[in-house]
């Protein structure tokens, strides 16, 4: 079974400055109910220190794009959803001891390092844009200063032109 990376990569949130995938994504990737996935998580909870597993405040959870409450026949969540940074996804594949669960931790774990180089793409491109940035703005300066000082000299020119040639009337004149 192959998921894509992209499809992956767009259920990666980012909550409390850490990348996290919730609970009921999890659940639905691998193919089980997302109260199962929590029972086993609750059943191995020494597995799952703070830095591999977050539960979010009802306002985080609605912050998440994907994430929206069923409206209407009861259906709203009755706990706080749980958000699984990489190593909590790693661990659950010890939790979920299925054939699917570990071919969708593999695709998991390689969506969670494609975020990353993306992250690093970006801050490198910042960077570079940054220098580039600073380089222009001198080498920009010199033109505008080179700019500035042709017209200064091409006004200089024009008062000097006007003064010394009479302007003639315009229109039919009588003399």
């Amino acid at each position: 079974m192959s998921i894509s990376i992209e499809l992956i990569s767009n259920k990666i949130h980012f909550v409390r400055g850490k990348a996290v995938m919730l609970d009921q994504d999890l659940a639905k990737l691998y193919g089980v109910e997302t109260k199962y996935l929590n029972r086993q998580v609750k059943r191995n909870i020494e597995r799952f220190p703070e830095d591999f597993m977050l539960q979010l405040t009802r306002v985080e959870v609605l912050r998440c794009q994907n994430v929206t409450l069923k409206g209407g026949r009861g259906q709203h969540r009755k706990y706080l959803t749980y958000a699984f940074t990489e190593q909590g996804v790693a661990m659950l594949s010890s939790v979920l001891n299925s054939r699917l669960a570990i071919q969708v931790n593999i695709q998991i774990m390689r969506a969670f390092v494609a975020v990353k180089r993306m992250g690093l793409t970006y801050i490198a491109l910042k960077k570079k844009i940054h220098e580039m940035e600073k380089d222009y703005d001198i080498k920009f300066k010199v033109v505008f200063e080179a700019i500035e000082q042709i017209i200064s000299e091409m006004v200089k020119t024009e008062q000097r032109s006007s003064q010394e040639i009479p302007k003639r009337r315009i229109g039919f004149h009588r003399d």
